[in-house]
């Protein structure tokens, strides 16, 4: 896979990932480790919730949104490096056979003015469900290398 540098980018361009299908064991195992809540780990209990039903955790899809970044086309020269986010929302909840996937778009590009080698890249991160509807939406801040001039 091509590695993308500052100058590969520009606003609106957009990626796509492939595919990720949420299994209610994975919205477990997820839970059960990292945040053990009755709306994440049972279902029955779940029912009688503000999410009326089983819901994977709002980390569980951060999780997997990074993952889908990092399959996607969007593969930056050393790495996917987070320098904070603008934005992040979860405006539905993400239910066992959801299939995940990801559209990125570039908001912004800018060099360093202090650092020659390297960029800030704003972008928005969507991710969609089988319907096309957003369960997280999130703008972020990328430090991106610029390509070596010799």
């Amino acid at each position: 896979m091509t590695k993308l540098y500052m100058e590969d980018l520009s606003e609106g361009q957009r990626f796509t990932s492939g595919r990720h299908r949420i299994e209610e064991t994975e919205i477990h195992r997820f839970a059960r480790e990292f945040d053990p809540q009755p709306f994440h780990l049972d279902a029955e209990a779940a029912k009688s919730t503000l999410f009326a039903g089983l819901a994977a955790s709002g980390w569980h899809t951060a999780a997997i949104t990074m993952r889908l970044t990092v399959d996607s086309g969007f593969s930056l020269a050393g790495g996917i490096i987070g320098a904070g986010f603008d934005e992040l929302n979860w405006p539905r909840p993400v239910r066992p056979g959801d299939e995940l996937h990801l559209v990125i778009e570039v908001l912004e590009v800018r060099p360093s003015r202090s650092k020659s080698d390297r960029g800030m890249v704003k972008v928005r991160m969507n991710t969609l469900n089988q319907n096309d509807e957003p369960v997280q939406v999130s703008v972020g801040n990328l430090v991106v290398q610029r390509r070596p001039t010799n």
